[in-house]
């Protein structure tokens, strides 16, 4: 889970935490407080209800029951009055009786205590009030309904619960937005170090404006100086060491070459020894070489110049040049442009550097190139591969054989300078594309360059 996520429901989880308890809290307070009200006015219009019963039965009982009819209860209520012995009990509802109220409120009341209860009847709840009228021997029961107080308390509730729905979602978009806020600088710091690492040395981040920030920022920028001063500094070395070898490795060679010409006057162990000096002076000139280049390319001294190519054709020049003229140059069915073959967006110089590594790689350590295969792809780039038939390369070195002076198992023990598919990988990405190796179909290795198609 992402730390922005975790803060936003941070957020959330103590907005609902916060928000469940003061809807309880509240609603508990409200119900109590409106039930309690409820039960005041209940108490006090029956009272003044059984005041008016009293009066009247003080004067006559004869037409009590018509009157009872009459008198005003609340809207869904009722009332009912039982009356002294001899006169039948009298109510406001045909429906219901005092019977209808509970018994224990009934008997309360029969023994001269008022009485207050909540009870259900017919699926209605009420609240009933029960008052004895000692003075003319009669109780006087009434009941108040409390679906209007139920649906307030519904009301609040809804209206709590849509409130902390709100003050949730508000609470876990807070928490987004603040948290975006916080991460937005290590993200430039993120995006910066992307940058760095692939090879924009000159990235830094912007100030904040904010004390802690524009430390971790300063901290950053320290680094990142430090590291590109580091670089350089190694980047220099290896040129100016190789800029130093090239003059004394320039005279070696010349001399091992004199030396080899009079060879014949040597003894045979000396030609021995001159074999391997001669072979060793080249391996060395040839490493400073491309340490050169490989410095060049790192000072961002070589220019890139592309140009539409018609790629077999000049696979097949190259391959000449190298020594590799009957090698066969596999187009298969590509759709080539205009009838002319494929054609590729490339720099001459540097394919045929590359060209011209894979070749040799495959010439030292896979038993020589078999083929040079040129074939499309989905999108807007072709393949250009040299297979050979020797040992492959394993799995786990297929990456680190690019890099500069490793060498896979398999060529440990020859000739090379472990930078000739460093170089390979440096003009491959410098021309827009990438290079890697795979397995040969029925064994040996297959190298592949990614470059860009033209026309697409």
């Amino acid at each position: 889970m992402r730390l922005r996520t975790k803060v936003s429901l941070l957020f959330g989880v103590i907005a609902l935490v916060a928000t469940v308890t003061l809807t309880v809290v509240t609603y508990g307070f409200a119900r109590s407080s409106l039930l309690e009200q409820r039960a005041e006015l209940a108490s006090r219009q029956a009272v003044s209800n059984a005041l008016r019963v009293r009066d009247q039965l003080r004067g006559e009982t004869a037409n009590f029951g018509t009157w009872f009819v009459t008198l005003r209860t609340e809207s869904g209520g009722f009332a009912a009055a039982r009356l002294p012995a001899g006169n039948d009990p009298a109510t406001t509802d045909t429906l219901y009786s005092y019977q209808s109220f509970p018994e224990a409120l009934r008997r309360a009341t029969d023994v001269g205590q008022a009485g207050l209860q909540e009870f259900t009847l017919d699926g209605a709840r009420y609240v009933g009030v029960g008052i004895q009228i000692a003075e003319v021997d009669a109780t006087y029961y009434e009941a108040f309904p409390l679906d209007p107080t139920a649906r307030t308390l519904r009301t609040i509730l809804l209206a709590l619960i849509i409130g902390s729905v709100a003050t949730i979602a508000l609470a876990s978009g807070v928490g987004w937005w603040t948290s975006g806020r916080l991460l937005r600088p290590l993200g430039r710091i993120t995006k910066a170090a992307g940058e760095i690492a692939a090879g924009d040395l000159d990235t830094r981040v912007s100030r904040e404006n904010d004390p802690d920030l524009d430390q971790l920022a300063d901290s950053f920028n320290n680094m990142a100086d430090a590291v590109q001063a580091r670089i350089e500094r190694e980047a220099r070395f290896a040129s100016d060491v190789s800029h130093e070898l090239r003059s004394p490795i320039t005279a070696l060679a010349a001399a091992a070459e004199v030396i080899d010409g009079r060879r014949g006057e040597l003894p045979d162990r000396t030609q021995q020894a001159l074999d391997v000096v001669v072979g060793q002076v080249r391996r060395f000139d040839a490493m400073v070489i491309d340490l050169l280049e490989l410095s060049r390319i790192d000072a961002g001294a070589t220019d890139l110049h592309t140009e539409e190519v018609e790629i077999a054709a000049l696979c097949r020049r190259i391959a000449a040049r190298a020594g590799f003229a009957e090698l066969t140059i596999d187009v298969g069915s590509f759709d080539g442009t205009n009838g002319t073959g494929p054609t590729a967006v490339v720099d001459r110089i540097r394919f045929e550097r590359i060209l011209t590594n894979l070749l040799e790689n495959a010439q030292h350590h896979g038993g020589g190139p078999t083929r040079i295969s040129v074939e499309p792809t989905d999108g807007p780039f072709l393949l250009v591969a040299v297979e050979d038939t020797g040992p492959g390369v394993a799995r786990g070195e297929r990456a680190r054989i690019f890099e500069r002076f490793a060498r896979g198992s398999a060529a440990r023990h020859r000739i090379g300078t472990g930078l000739g598919l460093a170089l390979v990988a440096e003009h491959a990405t410098a021309q827009g594309g990438e290079a890697w190796v795979e397995d040969r179909q029925g064994g040996g290795a297959r190298f592949v360059v990614r470059l860009p198609r033209a026309g697409r």
